[in-house]
C-alpha cells in the first residue's frame, strides 16, 4: 500500500479528485478528505465537532461508497488551522485526538497520520498550512498497482505542488505548521484564495 495525497486550492477540484479516486478502484474507507470550513462554506445542520467528524468517517461505506464520504462530511476544529469538515481514515485520527483532550493533539494526530502513512514530513506541515488557508487536502491509501493513476488523477486535477507552496509560505517567513497560531480569518483565507487563483496558468 501507498499513500497519495493531494492539496487543493479550490474544493471542487478536490471533490472531483476523490470521485475519481473511487471511479478508479480505491475503497472509500481508504479516502479522506480534510476542507476548511472557515465562514461556514460546507456547514451541515450537524454541529458536533469531534463526533460529527467521526460520524462522516464511517459514512462512506454506510452512504454510498464515495458519494456517502461526501456527503457526510462531518464538522470538526484544529488546532491552528480552524473549523474544517472532514471525512474518512485521515478524519477519524483528527477527531479521535481531538477529543482525547490534548492540546494541539488533533494537529499532531492529522501530521503524524500523514507522516506514518509514508508522507514527507516537510510536506505533511505544508498540507496542513494549505488547509489552515484555505485548501482541502485529499489523502487515498492505495496498492501499489493503483498508485500511478491515483497520482495522476490527483495531478489531473491542479493538485498545488508542495515544495513550490513551501517556498511561497518560506518566502513570508513560514517554516513549519504551527497548531498555536491563530486560524485564518474569512478575510484572509479569501485573499489566499484569490492570490493562488491569480497564480494559475
Amino acid at each position: 500500500m501507498r499513500t497519495v495525497t493531494g492539496l487543493f486550492d479550490d474544493y471542487d477540484d478536490a471533490r472531483d479528485a476523490v470521485r475519481e479516486l473511487g471511479e478508479a478502484g480505491v475503497p472509500s474507507d481508504d479516502i479522506s478528505i480534510v476542507a476548511n470550513n472557515t465562514g461556514d462554506r460546507y456547514s451541515t445542520d450537524d454541529s458536533d465537532a469531534g463526533e460529527g467528524a467521526a460520524t462522516g468517517a464511517g459514512l462512506g461505506a454506510a452512504g454510498g461508497g464515495v458519494v456517502g464520504l461526501l456527503t457526510g462530511l462531518g464538522l470538526m476544529a484544529i488546532p491552528g488551522v480552524g473549523p474544517v469538515v472532514a471525512a474518512g481514515w485521515l478524519a477519524a485520527t483528527a477527531a479521535g485526538a481531538a477529543a482525547g483532550a490534548v492540546a494541539g493533539g488533533a494537529a499532531g494526530g492529522l501530521i503524524g497520520a500523514l507522516t506514518d502513512s509514508g508522507v514527507d514530513e516537510e510536506d505533511a506541515h505544508v498540507y496542513a498550512e494549505g488547509v489552515r488557508r484555505g485548501g482541502t487536502l485529499v489523502t487515498a491509501r492505495v496498492d501499489d498497482t493503483l498508485a500511478p493513476e491515483a497520482e495522476a488523477i490527483l495531478q489531473d486535477r491542479n493538485r498545488v505542488d508542495p515544495a513550490a507552496r513551501r517556498g511561497i509560505f518560506a518566502q513570508e517567513g513560514w517554516t513549519r505548521f504551527d497548531d498555536n497560531a491563530d486560524p485564518y480569518t474569512l478575510e484572509q483565507v479569501q485573499r489566499e484564495r484569490e492570490r493562488y487563483r491569480s497564480m494559475m496558468p
